[in-house]
């Protein structure tokens, strides 16, 4: 049963970020330790990111798969405590840096692993958990069958895009997809299990944070990649040419983060063809998210009132348009199959007053960033004496510098600004920040990690419209142990975010 949090307070941090042994955040003791924590710091709600399979840059927003998870966030010391790999196996990771991840030498080592650890388990696993595991597979197999051939043909060919690969397999010809499957028959049986050991682990994680009384709030990004399983299994409900490229790829215009706007490259959708289905992919995807997360953010939550949408091709997203989203047409379909709708609106950005009307539409709490709020001044209405119930609060998000690297960059005017709206000095102007929207009326109140740590700038996780060097940063064991626990949970008494949970 999902977990309506209530009024709560929340940390922000996506499981690659947390400490673990082998060279990334993981499922496996940390994670537990991490919602242990949690709740012993007053905090009923855990905010992660996307946790499909990153593809272009790293970025958990180019998942190659809506419906699949991480194998990068698979617990290799639960693999090893199965018997799946040993501790010689594990021995190359032990050389990989604790504070960052190191995507280039953590990925090659890591399928390796995965797939030798497959390969043991389809032979010697237990008889229950291959049972188990032929279960899952069946269970899963409207989105498994065509994500695992998609990973492993992507291998096959080198990462090239699917558009790129042999035509009868670029256009799914039946001949061609029979092949594949005979020649790729061991791969494709690893990236079964990888996609097991993944739900399980993640199902336990989940699981000991219901019992804590954690909410996860998971965020399912607007568009799909365009080297994706999405878009290759289901061409005609993007805006694709004969060759399966974009004719119009996402963006937004020029904004806070980025004078020339940012092109996100995604291929837009064919809104038409998903009205006719009834929304079914986009029903299917939103269920599959919430068998995740007990709420979902909703990235680029105007989109779906109007989108920006760029001419492929263009070096920037400046020359796009404004074209019409589905709307309340979506949304309505959303309801009747799933009944309520656990959703959180991230609508940061060029707002209109039909996008909130939208959002208010169909109860939808929505986004406030603080930064932003002191930045604007006495007369921002991003302010927490501004704000409703309704929202979520934030210091900053994944995509903001840290409190303390904005601070340290703000001008004069605004860091004299936000050291009287907070009542504090020079020092206290980070757990100022965290206690006013603490304090604010808001519903939920949630703040990085970074800034509960008071990180400065090499602690930033995103920089929007930087393709490369993102998403690296990771928690020390040694910061962790720091982290103001008591203090938090002193915060969440005082203002009344550490209530009883409620089952929704």
């Amino acid at each position: 049963m999902a977990l309506n949090p209530g009024r709560a307070g929340g940390v922000l941090l996506h499981p690659t970020s947390l400490p673990a042994p082998y060279g990334i955040g993981d499922l496996g003791p940390d994670a537990f330790a991490w919602v242990d924590w949690l709740a012993e710091a007053g905090c009923r709600i855990w905010q992660i990111l996307p946790l499909g399979p990153t593809g272009f840059a790293n970025s958990p927003y180019q998942s190659l798969s809506s419906f699949a998870g991480n194998p990068l966030l698979i617990s290799l010391s639960s693999l090893k405590d199965d018997g799946l790999l040993t501790e010689p196996d594990l021995a190359p990771l032990s050389s990989l840096p604790a504070d960052v991840v190191d995507f280039d030498r953590l990925i090659t080592s890591r399928e390796g692993l995965l797939a030798g650890a497959a390969a043991v388990a389809a032979k010697k696993a237990p008889a229950e958990e291959r049972r188990a595991h032929a279960a899952f597979v069946e269970a899963e197999r409207p989105w498994l069958d065509d994500a695992a051939l998609f990973m492993a043909l992507l291998r096959e060919f080198d990462g090239r895009p699917w558009a790129e690969w042999p035509p009868g397999l670029a256009r799914r010809e039946s001949a061609a997809l029979a092949k594949a499957r005979r020649d790729l028959v061991d791969e494709l049986e690893a990236e079964t299990w990888k996609q097991f050991w993944f739900h399980r682990q993640w199902g336990a994680v989940r699981q000991h944070a219901a019992e804590l009384g954690v909410a996860i709030i998971g965020d399912l990004p607007i568009y799909a990649a365009s080297n994706s399983a999405d878009v290759w299994t289901n061409p005609e409900l993007f805006r694709l040419d004969s060759e399966g490229r974009p004719r119009a790829v996402a963006g937004v215009p020029p904004d806070y983060f980025s004078p020339t706007g940012q092109l996100w490259g995604n291929p837009v959708y064919d809104w038409r063809r998903h009205a006719e289905t009834g929304y079914a992919w986009w029903i299917e995807r939103v269920r599959a998210g919430l068998r995740t997360a007990d709420i979902l953010r909703i990235d680029h939550f105007r989109g779906l009132e109007a989108y920006w949408e760029v001419p492929a091709g263009l070096p920037t997203a400046e020359k796009g348009e404004w074209i019409e989203g589905p709307g309340a047409s979506l949304l309505k379909a959303l309801q009747a199959s799933l009944g309520s709708l656990p959703l959180l609106a991230e609508d940061l950005g060029f707002m209109t007053p039909e996008v909130a009307k939208l959002r208010g539409a169909f109860g939808l709490p929505g986004m406030k960033i603080l930064q932003f709020g002191l930045e604007g001044g006495p007369t921002s209405h991003e302010l927490p004496h501004h704000y409703e119930p309704l929202m979520a609060a934030y210091t900053g998000t994944h995509d903001n510098e840290t409190a303390r690297g904005w601070y340290g960059a703000a001008t004069e005017e605004t860091r004299d600004f936000a050291r009287r709206y907070l009542a504090v000095g020079e020092s206290g102007v980070v757990a100022g920040m965290v206690r006013a929207i603490w304090a604010s009326v808001a519903d939920w109140a949630i703040v990085p990690m970074q800034d509960v740590l008071e990180l400065s700038s090499e602690a930033r996780l995103n920089v929007p419209g930087r393709a490369e060097g993102n998403w690296k940063w990771r928690m020390t064991n040694e910061q962790w142990k720091r982290a103001p626990k008591d203090w938090l949970a002193d915060l969440s008494r005082i203002y009344g975010r550490s209530g009883t949970q409620i089952p929704a």
